[in-house]
């Protein structure tokens, strides 16, 4: 769920949970699998009458969306999977009751239906990072051309030889690319421009420059990249490497709206070759950030201190 929920959401969810479950014992179970910590249950009054017992839950976790988005995003979207309701035809007026219910469930769904939109693309992301994840430990052959890279890159790190360390780290980029069948092209000029390589990936084309320098990658050097990138067609993104980093003031100057880039540094590339993460999935989870909150600039470690490591 990118965002909080309406006031027509709150109520549209707080109807539907009194409205599927009739019983104060189902619908504690059904919250209890939900929540990431069932213990929140113990808040509150269960002898009370079940409807406010709903509405004062969902407030609960409406009143802090940073630590409940998730359970919020939960409850929605296993009330809007449901299409079974004869466990409320059982009961007396229970034709009627299950209508009700089934009303409700509707009226959920057409109000948080964007939200599950997201909730589909984060759980199809979490498949394929797993699935990638299994194709690096089933593969021997996959998993020892990986250790290849990864070792003529740490020859790389106490190499002094700033020119040919350059040259041999877009090679190194170009079999990472090849390797998680990204479609890679090698180095190549158009109108006078460099551009470092590119790759394919779901319908998007990627260029890519990479910098290995003692100083920190700045404004100047994104606002280059920037611009070969934006001169390119709508469906064209940037990746830009920086092996120690970035100025503050150039990642600032280039996350506001319209921005065409993402960048990657010297821990990332790290996380990659010690198999923490496939290259894939660090791409697709960069990407997903910097739609969703215009940061270009997301880490590895910064994924893992989010806790979506």
């Amino acid at each position: 769920m990118a965002k909080q929920l309406s006031p027509a959401g709150i109520m549209a969810l707080k109807e539907a949970l009194c409205s599927v479950y009739w019983y104060k014992p189902e619908l504690r179970g059904f919250l209890k699998h939900c929540l990431s910590t069932p213990a929140i249950l113990y808040n509150f009054n269960w002898d009370n009458v079940k409807r406010q017992i709903s509405s004062n839950v969902i407030d609960f976790l409406v009143s802090n969306p940073s630590a409940h988005i998730d359970d919020l995003t939960k409850i929605c979207y296993e009330i809007c999977k449901m299409t079974d309701f004869s466990h409320l035809k059982q009961l007396e007026d229970g034709s009627q009751k299950a209508e009700k219910a089934r009303s409700a469930v509707a009226r959920l769904k057409q109000l948080v239906e964007p939200h599950q939109d997201v909730k589909r693309e984060q759980d199809d992301i979490k498949k394929r990072q797993e699935q990638a994840a299994n194709k690096l430990k089933e593969n021997a052959a996959v998993r020892q051309k990986l250790e290849a890279i990864k070792n003529r890159y740490m020859a790389l790190v106490s190499s002094d030889n700033a020119q040919g360390r350059g040259f041999e780290l877009e090679k190194i980029m170009y079999e990472l690319f090849e390797l998680f069948d990204l479609d890679p092209k090698a180095s190549f000029k158009n109108l006078g421009e460099q551009i470092d390589g590119a790759f394919s990936l779901e319908g998007t084309e990627y260029l890519f420059e990479a910098k290995w320098q003692i100083e920190l990658v700045n404004k100047a050097d994104l606002a280059v990249f920037s611009d070969k990138v934006k001169t390119k067609l709508e469906n064209t993104l940037g990746v830009f490497l920086s092996i120690n980093s970035y100025s503050q003031d150039g990642v600032a100057a280039h996350q506001a709206g319209g921005a065409a880039i993402i960048l990657m540094d010297g821990s990332d590339l790290m996380a990659v070759f010690e198999e923490r993460i496939d290259f894939i999935s660090l791409l697709v989870r960069k990407k997903r950030h910097a739609a969703q909150t215009g940061s270009i600039y997301l880490s590895y470690y910064q994924m893992v201190a989010n806790g979506n490591g």
